[in-house]
């Protein structure tokens, strides 16, 4: 199954997956995107052989409101960490609006040193830790809208629609770069990703009824659903690649209403990507 959860602060995301794992007696369960203590909000969580899905929910588009504070950065780019850096300049209004509206693009992101994406197969925060440099690998992230919500002095708050993998840290971090002073991020809340929002999901309250909302593959896949013939049921099942006539990248083949593959593209033909046991 899916579940949607509004991930409270404090908690990191592998809390959360250990709290579903343990109320749903599972021990395959994981998160499609992870949010700092820090954050809460939309936490995909999948279980059994939804698992399988992750990769894929992954890669949706997340939108997020963001508060920050100008003039000030940290070493963790956020209000836990060390205050590292200070400036007195202010800003107006206007200037951040404008500036916002300069970060509607593709481009180039550093990631915050304190984040668990690895370099030479150690996390960046483990470097952070003992005080060793490390050159920190640069990402493409696109920041496909922003918007100012709320301006008071040296508070800004925003909403924000970007790619997976863009740190909305250094998201504000570059902003303030780009205003000529800092910005660190105090509060972030993950409002959506893809389809999932944050009005339609569950608590850890919710979580423990037996009557709590959760979403099949077959209703989230936004794939091509296929129903196979017998001969190419037999082809699937095996995991034999066939010939079809889609365009389509991936498709979701069926069975007796059920998702039992999906399948990806491959020049003229379909090769398996995810198989389901069902």
């Amino acid at each position: 199954m899916i579940i949607n959860i509004n991930k409270p602060k404090d908690y990191t995301s592998r809390d959360i997956v250990n709290i579903v794992g343990k109320t749903l007696n599972t021990k395959k369960c994981g998160h499609t995107g992870t949010l700092d203590p820090i954050a809460s909000g939309v936490l995909i969580i999948c279980t059994g052989e939804d698992t399988k899905l992750v990769e894929l929910l992954t890669s949706s588009y997340k939108e997020y409101i963001a508060t920050f504070k100008l003039g000030v950065e940290t070493d963790t780019f956020d209000i836990t960490g060390k205050v590292t850096k200070t400036s007195n300049k202010t800003v107006d209004k206007e200037e951040v609006i404008n500036t916002l509206n300069s970060f509607i693009k593709t481009y180039e992101q550093t990631p915050p040193i304190y984040s668990a994406i690895k370099v030479n197969g150690k996390k960046l925060y483990e470097y952070a830790r003992i005080g060793e440099k490390v050159a920190l690998p640069k990402r493409e992230v696109t920041i496909k809208d922003i918007s100012l919500l709320e301006f008071n002095e040296n508070v800004v708050k925003i909403k924000t629609l970007v790619s997976k993998g863009t740190y909305i840290r250094s998201l504000i971090k570059d902003i303030g770069d780009a205003l000529g002073t800092y910005a660190t991020m105090t509060d972030l809340i993950r409002t959506k990703q893809g389809d999932f929002s944050i009005e339609d999901s569950i608590t850890l309250d919710d979580l423990q009824t037996n009557n709590f909302k959760f979403y099949t593959k077959e209703e989230i896949l936004p794939f091509k659903k296929v129903t196979l013939t017998e001969e190419l049921l037999f082809k699937v099942k095996n995991g034999n690649k066939i010939t079809l006539t889609y365009e389509d990248e991936y498709l979701s083949l069926m069975e007796n209403n059920k998702i039992i593959a999906i399948y990806q593209k491959d020049k003229d033909i379909y090769r398996a990507y995810k198989m389901f046991n069902n």
